[in-house]
């Protein structure tokens, strides 16, 4: 068999495994658009998101590096305020932007899932259900964002679920409602993306043209995120990763790769043993 044959079985054996969403149309699936240029960091979304959710306090850990004492999104904070300071030479200022789920349209974290445990709900974001997920961590290792954990308490994963049940009831979710500057912004995707680019234009128009959108079109190997932002420095600065990979490309190719090596291995091993055979 050759190498291009065994690549053709790998991969109609290992089909990509991209779920459509269910009962949501791509352009009205709902997102939040978030805008690090109005972000004052008073936590309120950290908070509302917490109280609504019953999610337990991180402890008062004194980090000693920045204000922020949350540090990053984990199984028990699914909406953290960062805060970076940043010091040049006449001045300092501070970065702060509030992170969340990016509810991906092709999230890794649902493909890698092998209890069916993340699904796409009504209103396409990527939602957890715990009862069935069985604690095998993949998920959390196939997100590049950092966002998805497992909970010290029930071992299960958990992360921002968008409010599905305020949704439901026709509700925005506890974050935006509560966010005082209207950094956080939920609706239609859609629309949220219009409204960003014109922000844009409106913050270079006045001069701060380091403003840009992270995940309103594509970033890395993803298309556009139905969770986005508005920053102005490197993606760096606020923890959110230039390039993010999707574990789940390209992995036919690395799979025969890997069993086209193993055969040759086993070949030279073969040839080897024979060779010292003969000369015994």
């Amino acid at each position: 068999m050759t190498a291009l044959e065994v690549l053709d079985e790998v991969t109609n054996a290992f089909p990509p495994r991209y779920t459509v969403v269910p009962n949501a149309d791509a352009d009205e699936a709902k997102g939040f658009f978030t805008d690090a240029t109005l972000c004052i960091g008073c936590k309120a979304c950290e908070v509302a998101c917490k109280q609504w959710n019953q999610l337990p306090a991180d402890g008062m850990e004194f980090t000693g590096y920045s204000y922020d004492n949350t540090k990053h999104l984990s199984a028990t904070t699914w909406r953290h305020v960062a805060f970076k300071e940043k010091v040049g030479v006449d001045f300092g200022r501070w970065l702060m932007v509030s992170d969340v789920c990016k509810h991906c349209a092709a999230a890794p974290c649902q493909q890698s899932c092998p209890t069916g445990s993340i699904v796409y709900n009504e209103f396409g974001d990527v939602y957890v259900q715990p009862d069935i997920c069985n604690g095998c961590g993949y998920c959390v290792t196939a997100c590049p964002f950092g966002v998805i954990d497992r909970s010290m308490i029930d071992g299960h994963a958990h992360k921002c679920t968008l409010c599905f049940d305020r949704q439901a009831d026709g509700m925005e979710p506890a974050c935006a409602k509560a966010c005082p500057t209207d950094s956080i912004q939920f609706g239609p995707v859609k629309q949220l993306r219009e409204k960003a680019r014109e922000r844009v234009e409106q913050l270079h128009e006045q001069g701060r043209t380091d403003a840009y959108l992270y995940g309103a079109d594509s970033v890395g190997d993803y298309g556009p995120l139905n969770s986005f932002f508005l920053l102005e420095d490197h993606p760096h600065e606020y923890n959110l990763p230039v390039n993010p990979p999707q574990p789940l490309h390209n992995q036919a190719p690395r799979y025969a790769a890997g069993l086209v090596t193993g055969l040759v291995l086993t070949a030279v091993a073969a040839l080897a043993f024979r060779s010292a055979a003969r000369a015994t």
